[in-house]
């Protein structure tokens, strides 16, 4: 490797005497290594023509290899940089529903390892008391849950609250009213969660109390299924603000109308972790960062 190196500043220096300066060595000693480097490799690397030096066939395979290990090299000394800059390679597994997923985690994810970029994020999927459970037996490190949890044997830190809206797709009859109740959905064709999400659980909550019986064509448990069906079928949906961003809307063509009934009904998202979590660097770390994250983003 080293006289690899030698030789690829003579290559770039055209001369030895050159080179023997920048690499602060006498010129016989350069020479020798050159002639070291000839020998090894049983070729002529170099045709000298007077002062200069001219690469053979063989001297010019030899420098592009001098080169890519240079850039082999490099690249290495980044990485290894990087490394101790963001401390010992890490994992964490963190527990969310699927709606949470899609809804919540993209956007942390990409927050979080911006500051710890070595840190391997392994995701489980299940339903909020699933969640639950898992964080209970330490199968994940950490939940992210649609609710509040209140169990003693667990840490629930709220993160940010939510309500949900009635989406609807261009071209709706429900588009032109001036004003939306509770009572317009009763009857209403419709696509929404599965029931035993924690959504879903949501809506019928809302459905008995205001004696609602909306007509549900379809039930998905996916926020970007939904999404294109109420397009396709010109149906409409409720779903949470979290997750209705500008550019969601304008590229699926959909209109948000914003009824009092919902926005009374909130929802917290909340962070949950067991007192094991707390005794692991890598949880404690995940936790702060994702406090500080939503407080940032509320």
């Amino acid at each position: 490797m080293e006289l690899l190196d030698v030789f690829a500043v003579v290559v770039e220096q055209v001369s030895l005497n050159k080179a023997s300066q920048l690499l602060n060595i006498s010129q016989p000693a350069l020479s020798r290594k050159i002639m070291k480097l000839e020998e090894e490799l049983g070729v002529e690397l170099f045709i000298r023509k007077g002062k200069r030096l001219e690469l053979t066939k063989a001297g010019q395979i030899c420098y592009d290899h001098a080169l890519e290990l240079r850039h082999v090299e490099r690249k290495f000394k980044q990485t290894l940089q990087m490394y101790k800059a963001a401390g010992t390679h890490s994992s964490i597994t963190v527990g969310a529903s699927l709606t949470t997923l899609q809804a919540t985690l993209p956007d942390l994810i990409t927050d979080y390892l911006q500051v710890y970029p070595l840190t391997e994020i392994k995701l489980l999927t299940g339903k909020t008391h699933e969640i639950v459970t898992m964080v209970k037996e330490n199968k994940v490190d950490i939940g992210i849950v649609a609710s509040q949890i209140n169990a003693s044997s667990l840490h629930c830190e709220p993160l940010f609250d939510d309500h949900l809206c009635l989406v609807l797709p261009l071209g709706h009859p429900f588009i032109d009213r001036a004003q939306i109740t509770m009572s317009d959905l009763n009857d209403l064709p419709m696509i929404l969660f599965s029931k035993g999400t924690w959504y879903r659980i949501l809506m019928d909550e809302l459905f008995h109390r205001y004696t609602i019986f909306p007509n549900v064509q379809m039930e998905i448990d996916s926020f970007e299924a939904i999404i294109r069906l109420v397009s396709t079928c010109k149906t409409a949906t409720l779903l949470p603000k979290s997750y209705l961003r500008e550019d969601l809307i304008q590229n699926n063509e959909l209109i948000l109308r914003y009824l009092v009934e919902l926005e009374q009904t909130k929802r917290t998202t909340s962070l949950i972790y067991s007192d094991q979590a707390t005794d692991n660097p890598e949880s404690l770390k995940f936790i702060e960062q994702t406090i500080n994250y939503f407080a940032k983003h509320k």
